[in-house]
């Protein structure tokens, strides 16, 4: 199984008493998430699943890609790694599983499955990490694919 863990591109900032899901991006996140969009399409195998956040920011990075995408609440930026988890089936589901959501549940996710001792690590805004799921030996694993970001395609 692939896990393709993508934060949602730069956004508006929250203020005092805004609703956080309707949060725009910003021009910038624009263009980080077509730069994105761009690589990920070339990249994405057909037959894909696309997850995304119910929040606006995360819809429009996905919309970016142009294709179908599913609206998740388990995805919402209060969401939890094991809701996460149990959504995508990791490890047991076939194919590739895209994801669209936020920090730190996608940090957290990356630290639990490549095991870090840290809870969490840092995922930049419109950043990519590709994981895939293997078995060696009749061990499972988990292996980092790649890690891309916008500003370096």
């Amino acid at each position: 199984m692939d896990l393709v863990l993508w934060r949602h591109a730069e956004a508006q900032e929250w203020v005092e008493g805004c609703d956080d899901l309707a949060r725009s991006l910003t021009t910038r996140g624009e263009k980080q998430a077509a730069r994105m969009a761009n690589w990920l399409d070339r990249q994405l195998p057909e037959g894909t699943r696309v997850l995304t956040s119910p929040a606006r920011r995360s819809e429009q990075t996905a919309l970016a890609l142009g294709r179908k995408f599913k609206i998740r609440p388990e995805l919402a930026p209060d969401g939890s790694v094991a809701g996460l988890l149990e959504l995508v089936q990791w490890p047991i589901a076939k194919g590739t599983v895209l994801v669209i959501g936020h920090q730190p549940t996608l940090g957290q996710t990356i630290a639990q499955l490549i095991g870090l001792t840290a809870t969490e690590c840092s995922v930049k805004k419109g950043a990519v990490w590709w994981l895939r799921n293997r078995e060696r030996e009749a061990h499972s694993q988990t292996v980092i694919v790649t890690v891309q970001t916008p500003e370096v395609l």
